[in-house]
């Protein structure tokens, strides 16, 4: 699948195109169930590393019923659904909240302003609009 993103493949970088998105996909999988983790920025990570990559591994992801349409709303749109964005929200503030509370003195408010410029950034990018089914 070509994709704005795709550029001639050299053999050497191939590889190191696959270890990334491979490891970026992993990231992001391991982030729908660990908190501070995010889950979408490292699948759309992965699908610009496919993208270099991997026409196959690309497609594969893009394909994926669950992984593959945030990913074709960022390409398609430059946005996120309002729903993903408000879960975002929710799980970053309870991480936070949860690192303010467990992490040693110097260290518990570096979570809570990393969480906070994300969702800064989050909030400023426009909500998805709605596709007519067909």
């Amino acid at each position: 699948m070509s994709t704005e993103f795709t550029k001639p493949r050299r053999r050497p970088l191939r590889w190191l195109w696959l270890v990334a998105g491979g490891v970026s996909l992993l990231l992001g999988v391991v982030g729908a169930f660990v908190p501070l983790l995010p889950t979408v920025p490292f699948v759309l990570l992965a699908a610009f590393c496919f993208s270099r990559g991997s026409e196959r591994c690309e497609r594969w992801l893009l394909e994926h019923p669950t992984l593959g349409p945030p990913v074709r709303q960022w390409r398609e749109q430059r946005a996120v659904p309002l729903r993903a964005k408000r879960i975002a929200w929710s799980m970053m503030a309870l991480s936070s909240v949860l690192a303010a509370w467990w992490l040693p003195s110097p260290w518990r408010w570096v979570p809570g302003l990393c969480c906070a410029a994300v969702a800064l950034w989050l909030w400023r990018l426009p909500n998805t609009v709605a596709q007519p089914p067909g």
